[in-house]
């Protein structure tokens, strides 16, 4: 059975999100729903989750001694990592010792937080299918590895990036460099060590929202969200939509790669699995033990969105991957980089049928920061999608004064 604690008194469930951002924020805004007490950890003060948790702390997570330090004063039963910049050693650390549990697990962040560590457990160690990659510490082995088999085209990635930052596509001999840089510029710490993959032409790119929770006996399974289709552009998520149409069997192969990934990984949790699909082939690509941005679109189609999933599944309690409506999402950019920015358009916007918005509140805006979400449910998808595009361009992201 279950405890929850009364927040803020002795016996409070205390939760720990390392990292607060968009996607941190709904999670805390889920805890709280559940009567959880939260701690919202980021690199910048007012981060989107600063700005609802019950606690808001500011430090660099990739330091082991200032995560060490906050963990060991704040003593939350769960650690839950939102993104890649984090000292993972530490947390295998206080995990083992029996300080915090982590979520999923102290392994699984380490193995997941750069894409090396994930791609040789599902290529080398599980067997699933992938592109063709190789890892390279310098320009020249990049070259090297290009010339000497993955070939053009190809997709360059830093090891430890989000969001695509960082990515990019490589045509031919004259793209290389510039893609080095790229991915160099882009990665969330210094590593200087980037993954080159062959380019698989793949029919279409879906993320499969696959659920680790447990059931009435007490074990742990597996459910999965219906899969989710997306337009990226740079590598960076721009618009999704769910449920995206695919044959059965690509379906059914999906959520067995899917299964295997997070199998391993272990724990209890929402994982975002990424896979390409081909007719009835399935590879994978990436898997996140954490929501998905492309996820955001289960807040206007799912009965429990990701979001919701993930906090019940840390918890213990019960999830329902029901699809409620088909929807769709559309990213909603700064425009501008400026302190503090203002929204016009938001009426315009919500005069959208099947509307909602979440502005994330961040406290700077950038011109491809981004900066909120138009979210619309429909009849189908096609609908869901021009519709979520009019509701995301009416908003006009401003500098204030």
């Amino acid at each position: 059975m279950t405890t929850i604690g009364t927040p803020l008194s002795p016996s409070a469930t205390r939760v720990m999100l390392l990292g607060s951002g968009e996607l941190g924020k709904e999670v805390l805004i889920a805890l709280q729903r559940l009567g959880v007490e939260t701690i919202a950890v980021d690199r910048y003060g007012n981060a989107p989750g600063h700005q609802v948790a019950h606690h808001a702390r500011t430090i660099t997570m990739s330091d082991p001694a200032q995560l060490k330090a906050l963990i060991e004063a704040e003593r939350p039963q769960l650690v839950v990592p939102e993104i890649e910049a984090i000292a993972t050693p530490i947390l295998e650390e206080l995990e083992a010792a029996g300080v915090v549990r982590v979520i999923p697990t102290a392994r699984a962040a380490r193995l997941t937080m750069d894409r090396e560590g994930i791609r040789r457990l599902a290529a080398e160690t599980l067997g699933l299918p992938t592109s063709p990659y190789r890892f390279c510490d310098s320009l020249a082995e990049l070259q090297a590895a290009i010339d000497g088999g993955i070939g053009y085209p190809c997709v360059v990635k830093p090891v430890m990036s989000s969001s695509g930052k960082g990515q990019s596509k490589i045509d031919g001999p004259a793209d290389v460099k510039k893609a080095w840089d790229y991915a160099m510029a882009g990665g969330r710490v210094s590593h200087g060590r980037v993954i080159v993959e062959g380019f698989i032409d793949f029919d279409y790119e879906i993320t499969l929202l696959t659920v680790r929770a447990r059931g009435e006996d007490g074990q742990v399974a597996t459910a999965f969200c219906a899969p989710i289709g997306h337009l990226q552009v740079s590598g960076d998520y721009v618009e999704s939509w769910q449920p995206h149409p695919m044959a059965p069997a690509a379906l059914a192969r999906a959520q067995q790669i899917a299964a295997a990934v997070t199998a391993d990984l272990g724990g209890q949790g929402l994982f975002g699995v990424e896979l390409f699909v081909k007719g009835e082939q399935v590879w994978f690509s990436e898997v996140s033990p954490r929501p998905h941005d492309t996820g955001m679109v289960t807040m206007a189609t799912q009965w429990q969105n990701e979001f919701e999933l993930h906090a019940r599944a840390i918890l213990g309690l019960p999830v329902d991957t029901g699809l409620k409506s088909p929807g769709a999402s559309a990213v909603i950019y700064g425009g501008v980089d400026a302190q503090g920015i203002v929204f016009e358009g938001v009426d315009r916007a919500l005069r959208v049928p099947g509307s909602e918005l979440r502005l994330f509140g961040k406290p700077e805006s950038f011109a491809r920061r981004r900066m909120g979400v138009a979210l619309v449910h429909a009849q189908d998808t096609d609908t869901a999608r021009r519709l979520a595009r009019e509701c995301a361009a009416a908003v006009e992201p401003r500098a204030a004064g």
